[in-house]
């Protein structure tokens, strides 16, 4: 195996220590299987001759040590692979973690719980039967040897034998793969579309939905079923073709020794008869144990080659110089960007700074790239050209983990996660009462959550779901804001909050600003204009307007009046009274 051929054989690679105990276990374990047909030849050949009742007695315990020794190897073996796995999680499991949470930001194929399936697909691989299998066949060829030893006519029936085993394995790959990766498709898919249901299944329910959404379902799942079934079956053939042929190869081992010895031409006389046929069924045995389990072969290829695409798509980065925490100086520098694996461009050369402690306030119509610019800002898309720079440090390239304490996101779409409303709040690090409590206050939700029976260590279930969208809502602020960031985005703060909520959100705005907060806020309504000290105004992914909040709106109002004039006069020639909608 070459170890820099990808970062997953590399993983592999490095297991070899374990591979190599777990081998040598295998190949004595499979030569002591030759245990049951020596006890039988010196039964025969000692005691039966002799009548000798201590001789039998010897030959029964060595022959039930080496049994006793056997299982114990083959328990050893696969809790040795099983460490193996072990090791493979602890060493790759984070990785492909933080791959496939990339990979969902960045909208790279791979971005999917998939991944951490397939993952355990290739764990799980290292100590199966078949894994097993291939590390006794070496053994076979002692036993092919052995045949030979006895005539090379018996040698080369054996031979034949394996070959056709290897024949049907391959007949079994061309007629089982096809079908078996449709299904996992299928199946993948059909349990992407129950997820989605789960999600929004108020919405079903109320509506009625859930008979054709059941159908539609059902759809999927039968037609995976089906892909499945097909694959079975033709598996299910090949495996019973290659039981049958372990099965005659025995009988033929047999037969073609007998005719040997009646030519004298059997090596060892007639007690060989018997050896040949178990050595010719035992050396096709794990190719059988290949072939019965093709399947999973079949599965776990899929997955690595899977997760290969994944690593590779999402390098590993390497170690970041740490950087001073930052102040708050905030400069978007001619940025131009679209959503990660998208062609349309989104923002088209937005350019803003802000100093510590000013609040920009937002606005645009729907689609003109608000959304897009909140996501540049924190760090979670990269541009197409042009930076985002906190105090001078590119935002997409700093640490997460070192930049995160200091930058608040709330986006549109407010995500709680199972767990206490204070580890929430806390964003699940060290949960200190004081300052958990000190977000909670400052958009008003301390009073609401001492009201709950358990407080502070209340658990907010599923997705929030014993909260409502605007206690959700305000979970999510308290969690941007937490820990004074120096940076807090938020993408339309107030669309679940009332007048009450509108009024704790200013407010936490120009106590966070008074201990220098920048704070940039995309917004549709003009209840948070107030606490704004500068307005840039967004439309089709460009700046339209830039600058302090009142010169923006005397301008828009100006603007606006500008265009209702000229509307005006368009659609009113010779002093026809206009008559305008809004």
């Amino acid at each position: 195996m070459n170890p820099k051929s990808s970062e997953l054989s590399e993983a592999v690679y490095l297991l070899r220590p374990y591979f190599m105990r777990a081998f040598w276990f295998s190949m004595v374990g499979a030569l002591l299987i030759l245990a049951p047909t020596a006890f039988m030849m010196e039964v025969y050949d000692r005691v039966v001759n002799s009548r000798n009742h201590f001789t039998l007695v010897m030959l029964l315990m060595l022959v039930l040590v080496a049994y006793v020794v056997m299982e114990l190897l083959d328990w050893a073996r696969v809790r040795i692979l099983q460490a193996a796995g072990v090791a493979l999680d602890q060493r790759l499991a984070p990785r492909i973690f933080i791959a496939m949470f990339t990979a969902n930001l960045r909208r790279i194929p791979g971005g999917t719980t998939q991944s951490m399936s397939d993952f355990k697909t290739v764990r799980e691989f290292l100590y199966s039967p078949v894994v097993l299998a291939v590390m006794e066949a070496p053994v076979s060829v002692v036993f092919a040897v052995l045949i030979f030893a006895m005539s090379p006519v018996l040698g080369w029936a054996a031979v034949i034998g394996a070959v056709l085993q290897v024949f049907i394995g391959w007949l079994n790959e061309r007629a089982t793969r096809p079908p078996l990766l449709e299904a996992n498709r299928t199946a993948f898919a059909a349990q992407q579309y129950a997820d989605g249901t789960l999600r929004n299944a108020q919405v079903i329910e109320s509506m009625g939905m859930q008979r054709d959404i059941h159908e539609r379902w059902i759809t999927k799942q039968r037609e995976f079923l089906k892909l499945q079934a097909t694959a079975s079956e033709r598996a299910g053939g090949y495996t019973a073709i290659t039981k049958f042929l372990q099965t005659t190869m025995g009988s033929a081992m047999l037969g073609i020794a007998a005719y040997m010895l009646l030519h004298d031409k059997l090596n060892g006389g007639g007690a060989m008869l018997v050896v040949a046929s178990i050595l010719g069924g035992r050396m096709l045995a794990p190719l059988v144990q290949i072939v019965a389990q093709w399947r999973g072969v079949v599965g776990v290829r899929d997955s690595w080659e899977r997760l290969d695409k994944l690593l590779a798509a999402v390098p590993k980065k390497p170690p970041a110089m740490s950087l001073p925490s930052p102040k708050g100086f905030l400069h978007v520098d001619n940025v131009v960007a679209a959503a990660p694996g998208g062609e349309t461009t989104i923002l088209k050369g937005v350019v803003f700074g802000l100093k510590p402690g000013e609040v920009l306030g937002v606005v645009g119509p729907s689609a003109s790239g608000k959304t897009t610019l909140a996501r540049l800002l924190v760090g979670l898309w990269p541009a197409l050209s042009g930076k985002v720079r906190l105090d001078g440090a590119d935002v997409f390239a700093w640490e997460k983990a070192e930049l995160g304490p200091c930058i608040g996101y709330l986006p549109q779409d407010v995500e709680l996660f199972e767990g206490t409303l204070a580890e929430n709040i806390a964003r699940f690090g060290p949960a200190e009462p004081a300052k958990v409590q000190a977000a909670a206050r400052a958009i008003g939700l301390h009073d609401y959550i001492l009201s709950l029976p358990d407080g502070y260590d209340t658990q907010v279930g599923r997705e929030g779901a014993i909260l409502s969208g605007g206690q959700r809502q305000r979970v999510g602020l308290a969690r941007a804001i937490f820990g004074d960031p120096v940076l807090v985005v938020l993408d339309e703060p107030n669309s679940s909050l009332d007048e009450v909520g509108d009024a704790a959100l200013a407010a936490a705005i120009l106590e966070l600003k008074a201990r220098g907060t920048t704070f940039v806020v995309m917004t549709h309504r003009t209840g948070i204009l107030p606490v704004v000290d500068k307005m840039l105004v967004l439309m089709d992914g460009q700046v339209k307007a830039f600058g302090p909040r009142d010169e923006v709106l005397d301008a828009m109002a100006k603007g606006a009046a500008a265009q209702q004039q000229a509307a005006q006069k368009r659609s009113a020639p010779g002093g026809a009274k206009l008559v305008t909608t809004s």
